[in-house]
């Protein structure tokens, strides 16, 4: 199975070579040297290309870790919200953390971090997975990494320096990003019509892409694709506002 990893697995050889490399790369991220270097090694880890684990009861790879790292992004967003918005009620505060830390805005901010060249995956999957999630899954994995290697209050400030106030104009986010679900199903009920979405998908586990459909009085007038069912349930229902000019 073919390998792509700037860290060449399997050549042991170069194992200091590659150390040095991650070394630097977490150290130029998060302004510190990795006290458990093997926590991020494992964070850049795709389960494309995941690994047996020493006891041989699962594969590892930074799913784990990006499960972790996603409850640390969001609450410590949430946070960072409610005391930026003290008088915002909290769907206001909801929606704005769902834009922010959206699997679409988390891929982008991932590329923009560099973690595309870090990231080891299966080479033979390259152009499914650069447009699938694994950018920002990758970020979250490198949370979660943060949060144990160096612990909550410095991974608050990585985040809060590196990712919220350095990457995000939140006037930008509060007046763009519409979501064009609710609007849609806003138009429905003062219209008194029917609207239902539907979704097939197709792919493997880690690769699926989903397709969803919008249907007015039980007519399709627009459907939607996205590497997730959130992303692609948006996307239909911003073509259907753009059929029933709501745009």
């Amino acid at each position: 199975m073919a390998i792509r990893s700037l860290f060449h697995w399997l050549n042991p050889n170069r194992l200091d070579e590659r150390e040095k490399f991650l070394k630097k790369s977490v150290r130029h991220l998060i302004g510190a040297n990795p006290s458990n270097l093997q926590l991020y090694r494992l964070a850049f880890l795709h389960a494309s290309a995941s690994k047996e684990s020493v006891s041989k009861t699962y594969k590892e790879s930074n799913e784990r870790l990006e499960y972790l790292g996603d409850s640390v992004l969001g609450m410590i967003t949430a946070a960072y919200l409610f005391k930026k918005y003290p008088f915002k009620d909290e769907g206001f505060l909801t929606e704005i953390r769902s834009r922010m830390v959206s699997r679409e805005s988390l891929n982008v901010l991932g590329r923009k971090l560099g973690l595309d060249e870090i990231i080891e995956y299966e080479n033979q999957k390259r152009s499914i997975l650069s447009r699938s999630s694994m950018y920002g899954d990758a970020l979250e994995a490198f949370i979660g990494a943060i949060y144990l290697d160096k612990g909550f209050a410095f991974t608050q400030q990585f985040i809060i320096t590196k990712i919220l106030t350095q990457y995000f104009d939140l006037e930008t986010v509060v007046q763009n990003n519409p979501n064009f679900k609710s609007i849609l199903i806003e138009w429905a009920q003062k219209e008194g019509k029917k609207t239902q979405f539907s979704m097939e998908e197709e792919g493997l586990h880690h690769n699926k892409e989903f397709t969803a459909f919008v249907l007015i009085e039980g007519e399709k007038i627009a459907e939607g694709k996205g590497y997730s069912k959130k992303k692609a349930e948006q996307t239909a229902a911003m073509k259907a506002c753009d059929v029933l000019g709501l745009n």
